[in-house]
C-alpha cells in the first residue's frame, strides 16, 4: 500500500517531465490483442528482470486471449510463481540501488505517468555515449542511468544531430542489430501497447460498458420526457 501511495504521489511530477522533448506518436491499439501479447513477451523477456510490475497479475493476460496454460509456459519463468501471482522480481530494492545508483521504477502505471508517446520515443532514442558509466545516453532522458537493454534488437545508434527546442534528433546506425529499423519500431510499438494495457487492464471493458450506459440513459430520457408530458398535460 505504501508503494502504491508513493507512486500516485509522484505521478504528476513524472507526467510533466521533458515537456520540450520531441515525441513520436505511439501506435497504441488496445483492441489488437496479438500486439499486446507480443509486447507482453518482450516485457517479460527484457524488462521484468529489473523492473517490477507489482500491481499486475499474470492472469490479466487472459483478457487479451491467452489461456492460463499459455501464460504459464510462455510468460512465467520462475517455477515458484503461479498464474495468479503479481509480476514481482527477485532483485531487492537495496541491491538495485547499490548496483545502479537508484532502484528501477515499477512499470505497472508507467504508461499513464509518462504517456505512451514518451515511452515509445524513449525506447527508440538510446545512443552510444562513452562518457556515461553504462556507455549509453538518451535524447528523451538525458544522462539516464538505464542502459539500452534492447540494443541487440535495435543495434547501436550514434547521435548525429541533437534535437533542440523540441525538434527531432537525428541518429545514424553504428552497429546493426537483429532487426531492421521498421521491425524494431513495430516491436517497441507492441511493447508500449502492452504497457498501456497493463496500466489500466479494464479500460476496454469500461469503454464497452460505457456505451451501454449511454444507450440506456438515452432511452430513459425519451421515456422520462413522454412520462413528464403525460403527467403534466392537465396542469396549466
Amino acid at each position: 500500500m505504501k508503494k502504491l501511495i508513493a507512486a500516485l504521489l509522484f505521478l504528476p511530477l513524472t507526467a510533466i517531465a521533458s515537456e520540450d522533448v520531441y515525441l513520436d506518436h505511439a501506435p497504441v491499439n488496445l483492441s489488437n490483442y496479438a500486439s499486446i501479447q507480443r509486447g507482453a513477451r518482450l516485457f517479460t523477456n527484457y524488462c521484468l528482470s529489473c523492473h517490477s510490475a507489482d500491481y499486475m497479475r499474470y492472469n490479466r493476460l487472459e483478457d487479451v486471449g491467452l489461456t492460463p496454460e499459455q501464460i504459464t509456459s510462455n510468460f512465467i519463468f520462475d517455477p515458484n510463481k503461479k498464474v495468479g501471482d503479481t509480476m514481482t522480481i527477485a532483485m531487492r530494492p537495496d541491491d538495485a540501488k547499490a548496483w545502479f545508483g537508484a532502484s528501477p521504477p515499477d512499470l505497472t502505471v508507467e504508461a499513464r505517468a509518462r504517456t505512451p508517446d514518451w515511452i515509445y520515443t524513449y525506447l527508440r532514442s538510446f545512443y552510444v555515449d562513452s562518457s556515461r558509466p553504462t556507455g549509453w545516453n538518451n535524447t528523451v532522458f538525458d544522462k539516464v542511468g538505464m542502459p539500452n537493454v534492447l540494443w541487440s534488437l535495435q543495434g547501436k545508434q550514434a547521435l548525429k544531430k541533437p534535437g533542440e527546442n523540441g525538434s527531432k534528433p537525428e541518429f545514424e546506425m553504428a552497429e546493426a542489430g537483429k532487426m531492421s529499423a521498421d521491425q524494431y519500431d513495430a516491436a517497441v510499438g507492441d511493447l508500449v501497447n502492452y504497457l498501456t494495457f497493463m496500466s489500466e487492464p479494464t479500460k476496454m471493458k469500461r469503454m464497452e460498458v460505457g456505451v451501454y450506459v449511454l444507450a440506456f440513459l438515452g432511452l430513459f430520457f425519451v421515456l422520462a420526457y413522454f412520462l413528464k408530458k403525460e403527467f403534466w398535460k392537465d396542469i396549466h
